[in-house]
Parts: structure tokens; C-alpha cells; sequence
């Protein structure tokens, strides 16, 4: 006897529910590391009276490498499960469209 296999379309339905929060948030952190981690030059420390403050800039330097990787990370992210999640909802919809087809045949 063959064995049967079964697709829980509604696991599916909650999978892409789930993705779906997941890249509303990922885009709510993608945000907030752009425009909500920013700051000033001197908001660390300042040349003052001709002197070099360069622990100063050498700190405002670190902040803004890591800001741009952990843009670059959690855009990434995005990407990745966008991708997965469109990749779902096709699948979903070719388990839909082939239970219809068989049901239509059966009748």
C-alpha cells in the first residue's frame, strides 16, 4: 500500500500569519536602527582648545560601524524571511489549488 501524505493547510495559514509579525517587527527594528541609534559627532566627547580628543573619536567611529552592521543584519533578516514567507504562500496555494482539482475529479 502507498503511503499518504497530508498538508495541514491551516499550519501553513499559521505559519504565514507568524512570518508576517515577524517582518512587521523585523521592520519596526530596521527603523529604529537607522533613525532611533544616531548621534552627533561630539556627542561623546570633543576636540577642545586645540587638542585631540581621539578616544572620542575613536568611540563615535565603533558606534557607527556597529549601527550600519546591525542595519545590514536585520536587514538581512528581512530578506531572508520575506523570502520564506512568499515561498510559503505559494506552496500554500499549490496544496489549495491541487486538494481543489481533486475534489473537482472526484465528483
Amino acid at each position: 500500500m502507498a503511503d499518504q501524505y497530508r498538508v495541514d493547510l491551516s499550519a501553513l495559514e499559521e505559519t504565514m500569519r507568524k512570518l508576517n509579525g515577524i517582518l512587521k517587527d523585523l521592520g519596526n527594528a530596521h527603523s529604529d536602527a537607522r533613525y532611533k541609534t544616531s548621534l552627533s559627532p561630539n556627542a561623546l566627547g570633543a576636540d577642545a582648545g586645540g587638542a585631540n580628543f581621539m578616544e572620542a573619536r575613536k568611540l563615535t567611529d565603533a558606534h557607527t560601524d556597529m549601527k550600519h552592521a546591525i542595519e545590514s543584519i536585520v536587514g538581512h533578516l528581512h530578506d531572508v524571511t520575506n523570502e520564506f514567507g512568499t515561498k510559503t504562500k505559494k506552496v500554500h496555494g499549490n496544496y489549495q489549488n491541487q486538494e481543489a482539482d481533486t475534489a473537482a475529479n472526484m465528483s
